[in-house]
């Protein structure tokens, strides 16, 4: 599995296709993220940036082989290995600009309330805003795996089927990374820390599932 980590995160890095999800992330936190923001709001932010970006990887990554190579290596290592692999790739980038946001929060966001009354910790501020980041990475995970090769093959049909997704697991309040979202803005409301713990674990639960349901469909069209 390691070879193949590699072969995919070398491919990544190789095309350059990783470049436009990265500025546009980098866009999204100077035009977000400022001095002196309240530090949850910022961290809600700029995780919620990170679901359509996950989303927009994880498209990068299943799609970066020509059909010929994507064959050659489910021949030598099983196609839902393969594909797992890179699955795996686009969360490991979306995982460091995830890293990127928390930081840059960290040093720019001012550690109290909304109403700059109430003190705010940094250190749980940070791990919830990691979390929060987090649930939102895995959630545009599980997008891109269902709306991408093998389950949606064309892009006329994966792309907007993404994008509306992306857009629906924002807003609607039922979505766990709206919910670790909202509880970030209502923390920074009244200056408490919201770990998002139960939004995180049914996050994992439902990208677990997309992923593996992907990788099964694998091998019937490889």
């Amino acid at each position: 599995m390691t070879a193949l980590l590699r072969y995919q995160a070398a491919l990544l890095i190789g095309t350059h296709r990783w470049l436009p999800p990265v500025i546009l992330y980098a866009a999204w936190l100077a035009i977000g993220v400022r001095g002196g923001s309240p530090i949850l709001d910022s961290f809600g932010y700029a995780a919620g940036g990170l679901l359509p970006v996950a989303v927009w990887l994880t498209r990068i990554c299943v799609t970066n082989e020509p059909p010929a190579a994507r064959n050659c290596a489910a021949a030598a290592v099983g196609p839902e290995r393969a594909h797992l692999a890179a699955v795996l790739i686009a969360a490991g980038a979306a995982l460091v600009l995830a890293v990127v946001g928390v930081v840059l929060v960290v040093l720019l966001g001012d550690p109290r309330s909304n109403d700059h009354r109430v003190a705010v910790p940094v250190l749980p501020a940070a791990v919830a805003g990691l979390l929060t980041a987090l649930t939102c990475l895995l959630m545009g995970i599980a997008i891109g795996a269902l709306s991408n090769w093998p389950v949606l093959r064309s892009a006329a049909w994966g792309v907007p089927a993404s994008l509306t997704a992306a857009l629906l697991l924002l807003v609607l309040g039922a979505s766990p990374a709206n919910a670790a979202l909202s509880g970030m803005v209502t923390g920074s409301a009244h200056g408490t820390v919201l770990a998002p713990w139960l939004p995180l674990a049914a996050t994992v639960v439902i990208a677990a599932a997309a992923i593996a349901a992907a990788c099964a469909l694998t091998s019937r069209r490889s």
